[in-house]
């Protein structure tokens, strides 16, 4: 199954400016919507699909850094490439530690601002891929049963099933029930497998 193409936000309130990015983005086949303010990007109702956003730094009412920052509060993966006549290195520095792709001066080259968003879109796929498997995972460990849960980190943190049954309170044949049930419930092929999953979950033994 396809995933839906990317899509490229352009938030600047030079109307100027968003058309033209708007032409440049379609001239390599990538689709964009553009905004005129950080509020009219907010409301907008998003593709299910990769993406990234080309924001301007000052904008009026909430900025471009503030936008940034609501965005991840909100926990709104969406890579951003800043473009900016006003740039200082604080600003800059303010923006890439938070997390951006690229901090652009206008005028700037095409190609690095192309090059910019192919970066911002790869990332967003990566994101995406990571967002899926922890959905995935998080299904899979809500079917396990409470006593099922408290096995699961004991068995990841190393401790045989005797310690575990010790642990717990519980017999050495029924824990290893319990272990077979995590192992089937949570599709792991494999002690190594099963870790994995538990790091990601962020489980750890008491």
């Amino acid at each position: 199954m396809n995933e839906t193409p990317p899509t490229v936000f352009v938030v600047d309130d030079e109307p100027s400016v968003c058309v033209s990015l708007k032409r440049l983005l379609r001239s390599v086949g990538i689709e964009a919507q553009t905004f005129s303010s950080a509020q009219e990007f907010l409301r907008c109702v998003r593709p299910n699909a990769p993406g990234c956003l080309v924001l301007d730094v000052r904008l009026p009412g909430l900025s471009g850094l503030d936008l940034q920052k609501e965005l991840a509060a909100e926990k709104i993966a969406l890579p951003i490439v800043f473009i900016t006549g006003h740039g200082d290195i604080p600003m800059s520095v303010r923006a890439m530690k938070a997390g951006a792709i690229e901090f652009l001066i206008k005028p700037f080259r095409e190609q690095d601002l192309l090059e910019a968003i192919q970066r911002g879109i790869e990332q967003s796929h990566i994101l995406r891929r990571r967002s899926a498997e922890m959905r995935i995972l998080q299904q899979r460990y809500a079917l396990l049963t409470p006593r099922e849960r408290e096995v699961f980190p004991c068995v990841t943190s190393g401790l045989l099933n005797k310690q575990i049954a010790a642990q717990l309170g519980a017999s050495e044949k029924t824990i290893k029930v319990h272990r077979g049930q995590v192992m089937q419930k949570m599709k792991a092929v494999s002690l190594a497998d099963l870790i994995h999953m538990a790091e990601k979950l962020g489980l750890h033994a008491n």
